[in-house]
């Protein structure tokens, strides 16, 4: 009897913690101002493959690709490999069947303490600087901080967002650009098809304690009743938009650290933007540094220091 009421009573405690990083997270997204986007000066420029420095695009220009991938990284110099690599066969091999596909890859080094930039930079010689270009951020500013720093450097008519570690198939990219077709007509060309792991929440239960299963489904509750209706996993890290709709939800964006997708799909429901949860292949990968939430809070795994958080 005891154990249970003891397990009663930190559900409670956790429900209640929840509650109010959620609560106090609707304040701040609507009381605070707008986070500085200033750009450090070297953070306007990219390296081209002969090493010489080029200006950046912006957002706001006319776009040039049909796909802008954007690729967050932080201490990545071992799991962003095998991503690059998958990603840019199967990009490349695209662009073979279809000659008028084109594409770009931005990684965005968020002040990583190792060799990511170098690494991402091997791939910008090798493929050439059209496309693939490294972003290296003079300081950390978060997830979130640097995929809106790599979608005002982009191209493409459609950008998605990629993490570095290639938890999700690459290839479901096509998922996904099939979801967001299916919303058509986009109000004002903006539109977003979500990755989402719900369809492997059975087989992740199975793994998972009473408590975690009550505390997954205790934040989902949440997560519905203060922020985003309709949409079951917020926080898959594959995410297409369209140029309008990225441009319009990360112009609007406070929170730069964990938790802004749960920010940026309310901030897309506020507009009104049609949004497609799509089922996507993933498998969980760890490395020297990981933060992953499969669809709810009961699975982050955290280093003893975090700067993404």
């Amino acid at each position: 009897m005891a154990p249970l009421l003891l397990q009663l009573a930190g559900l409670g405690a956790a429900l209640l913690a929840s509650a109010l990083i959620l609560i106090s997270f609707v304040a701040f997204i609507t009381a605070t101002e707008m986070p500085d986007l200033h750009r450090h000066e070297q953070e306007k420029f990219f390296l081209n493959a002969r090493g010489q420095k080029e200006t950046l695009p912006s957002i706001w220009d006319s776009p040039t690709k049909q796909l802008s991938v954007v690729v967050p990284s932080y201490n990545e110099e071992k799991r962003l490999p095998v991503m690059m690599d998958e990603a840019l066969s199967y990009l490349e091999k695209r662009q073979k069947q279809d000659p008028t596909f084109t594409y770009e890859v931005i990684v965005v080094d968020d002040g990583s303490k190792d060799q990511t930039s170098e690494v991402a930079f091997k791939y910008c010689q090798k493929y050439g600087s059209d496309k693939v270009r490294v972003i290296t951020l003079v300081k950390n500013r978060g997830k979130g901080g640097a995929i809106r720093m790599g979608i005002f450097s982009s191209r493409g008519e459609k950008i998605l967002m990629a993490d570095a570690d290639g938890a999700t198939k690459f290839p479901d990219v096509e998922k996904l650009e099939k979801g967001l077709n299916d919303l058509q007509p986009w109000p004002g060309q903006m539109a977003i098809a979500c990755g989402s792991r719900a369809h492997l929440e059975k087989e992740s239960i199975a793994q998972r304690s009473y408590f975690r299963t009550l505390l997954m489904y205790g934040f989902h509750f949440l997560v519905w009743f203060l922020c985003v209706k309709g949409i079951r996993d917020t926080q898959c890290g594959f995410k297409l938009l369209t140029r309008e709709a990225a441009s319009r939800t990360f112009s609007s964006l406070h929170i730069e650290r964990w938790a802004f997708d749960v920010e940026l799909l309310y901030i897309a429901q506020f507009f009104k933007i049609p949004i497609a949860e799509i089922a996507v292949n993933w498998t969980e990968i760890e490395g020297e540094y990981t933060v992953y939430v499969t669809a709810d809070l009961s699975q982050i795994q955290l280093p003893n220091k975090v700067s993404w958080l």
